[in-house]
This record gives C-alpha cells, sequence and structure tokens, in this order.
C-alpha cells in the first residue's frame, strides 16, 4: 500500500506521546517510501523544528501541524475529538502565532487536568475507593516521570508498568470514556472556533470514524462512534471546518465511502494519515494520500496562509 502513498499527515514524535524523535520519525516515513510527512503532535510545536530540520537532511518535504485536542461534555458524548491543525512552517517565526496557538491549548491539558485525573481515579479505583483496582493511589508523579505533555497513553503505561495492570480492558474501564474517573481534555469548542478564525490554519477533524471500527485495536481506542461524530460536525462546518482525514488506518471502507459522501456535499479537502506512535502497534507508512490529492491540500494551505 505504501507505494500508492506520497503524504503521509498525521504522526506523533517524542514531543507528544510518540515512541520516534522528530528525527527518527521523519528518517522513517522516508525509509517507508513516503514523500511528505506531517508532524502533528498532541497540544504541543515542540517537536516541529527538529522535523523541518531532519526534512532537509533526508530530502522529505515536512509538513507542520498539531493535532487540538477539543473537549465535549454532552448529554449524548462526553469526551474529546481531534482537530488537526496545519499551517506553513515559516509561521514558527512569527511569535505573535506561536503564542496565540500555545495559549489556546494550554488550557486543555497540562498539570491542573492530570492532577484532576488522578484525583478522580483513586476516588473510585484507589485502595480505599468505591471499586479497589489498585494497590495504592495512583500520584502526579506517576504520570509526569512519562512525559510533562500528559496524554490517556502516559495514564495506560502507568497502569500497566507501575500497577500491574496488564488486562487492556481493565486499563480501559479505569480510564476510558466510559469510566466514572474520566474527565476529557482539551480545549472548549466555543476556544477552537476562535483559533480556526483567527490563525491561519488548515483545520481537519481528525479520524472521524474510528470510534467506529469494528473490533479491537489502537485505532479505535475510546474514540466515539461515527454516529456521534456526526451530530456534533455542524459545530466544526460553522467554525470554518476546511476537511476530513479519510484515508485511516481505523476507517472501513463503508465509513471511507461516506466520509466522502460528507466531504464533496461540504466541500471539505481529503486528508490521511498513519496516527503513528510507535513501530508495532500504531507504525509509520500505512495510510495517506496520493500525490493528487496532496497537491490540493497544499493549495488550500497556500491560500490560507496569503489570506492572513
Amino acid at each position: 500500500m505504501t507505494d500508492l502513498i506520497y503524504a503521509d499527515l498525521h504522526n506523533h514524535t517524542t514531543a507528544s506521546d510518540g515512541e520516534f524523535t522528530p528525527e527518527l520519525m521523519v528518517l522513517k516515513a522516508k525509509q517507508a517510501g513516503i514523500s511528505v510527512v506531517g508532524i502533528t503532535d498532541h497540544d504541543t510545536l515542540d517537536g516541529i523544528d527538529k522535523a523541518l530540520d531532519a526534512g532537509k537532511k533526508h530530502h522529505i518535504q515536512v509538513v507542520s501541524g498539531v493535532e487540538v485536542s477539543v473537549r465535549f461534555k454532552r448529554s449524548f458524548f462526553t469526551g474529546t475529538l481531534h482537530l488537526l491543525c496545519y499551517f506553513m512552517p515559516d509561521m514558527l517565526e512569527k511569535q505573535a502565532f506561536v503564542d496565540h496557538l500555545n495559549h489556546g491549548m494550554a488550557q486543555g491539558r497540562g498539570e491542573k487536568l492530570v492532577r484532576a485525573r488522578v484525583a478522580e481515579i483513586n476516588r473510585y479505583f484507589g485502595p480505599s475507593g468505591e471499586q479497589p483496582v489498585l494497590f495504592r493511589d495512583m500520584t502526579y508523579g506517576d504520570i509526569a516521570r512519562y512525559s510533562a505533555n500528559a496524554t490517556r497513553r502516559h495514564f495506560s503505561l502507568a497502569l500497566n508498568d507501575l500497577f500491574k495492570i496488564k488486562d487492556r480492558d481493565l486499563i480501559n474501564s479505569i480510564i476510558g470514556n466510559s469510566s466514572r474517573a474520566y474527565l476529557p481534555s482539551g480545549i472548549d469548542m466555543s476556544k477552537a472556533v476562535e483559533l480556526i478564525k483567527s490563525l491561519p490554519v488548515l483545520s481537519v477533524l481528525a479520524h472521524p470514524a474510528a470510534g467506529s471500527f469494528p473490533g479491537k485495536g489502537h485505532y479505535r481506542e475510546v474514540l466515539p462512534p461515527f454516529e456521534t461524530v456526526e451530530k456534533l460536525l455542524p459545530e466544526f462546518l460553522d467554525a470554518g471546518l476546511h476537511g476530513l482525514e479519510i484515508n485511516y488506518p481505523g476507517h472501513t471502507e463503508i465509513h471511507k465511502a461516506r466520509l466522502f459522501e460528507v466531504a464533496d456535499r461540504y466541500n471539505l479537502i481529503v486528508t490521511g494519515g498513519s496516527d503513528c506512535h510507535d513501530a508495532v502497534d500504531r507504525p509509520p507508512g500505512v495510510e495517506g494520500i496520493d500525490q493528487n490529492t496532496f497537491r490540493v491540500f497544499k493549495e488550500k494551505l497556500d491560500s490560507i496562509k496569503k489570506m492572513s
């Protein structure tokens, strides 16, 4: 399949919760036969400069981006959706842009959220909790040791490594969306709207149907079913959404067809990517878009930059 992939626009590095450094992520993409690689860490820009330098070294184009977490607490859904925001690399030289984006994203993650999540986990699953599972209370340090930009993956690692919980279903029952201890991460939708409308970013709704992936798998994780995302899609469209991530490892052919219909109906561009986090469970170079589709993406990104 990699011979059909020109650009893989969704990848994570050690700047958030990926296994590869930014430099190694770029090299892995090149080794997979990819010509363009997107760096889209969760709620941080920290890995992009190093990736851009590696792109020049290895003669592979790097697309700058970030995967922004957007939280919802609705009667039909409490959880987080992800918005891929791409921008031209020279925007990193504009301090006002960087500060604006960083300030917005910082409201959705960080130590305060981690501490609140830890407290809720102990409340329900600690040794004195309503459903004791942990042999001791979890601490903020248990999570912070893995990353200063903690995600669900780091909670999972802590439960596996420090609390010796190997059952994936049990881990998910503690940190998943349906857990009583669950607190969604991310910025409010109103803040996401402000970022899309005020900054020269190309916004793409990430993996819209991955939550409906049949069976178990890392691509499904705890994302909501496609029907839930469809209910929230009008809010993203009203915000000025530019595209949908359709080519994705956790999308079935049936869901891809439905998403192509949505993209056509609302004149949205199409993107795709591997959502690489590591070498085994979520490897690089397994999904993406062809050269013609990337050309449309790049033209749209250029036009947004020119309008800013």
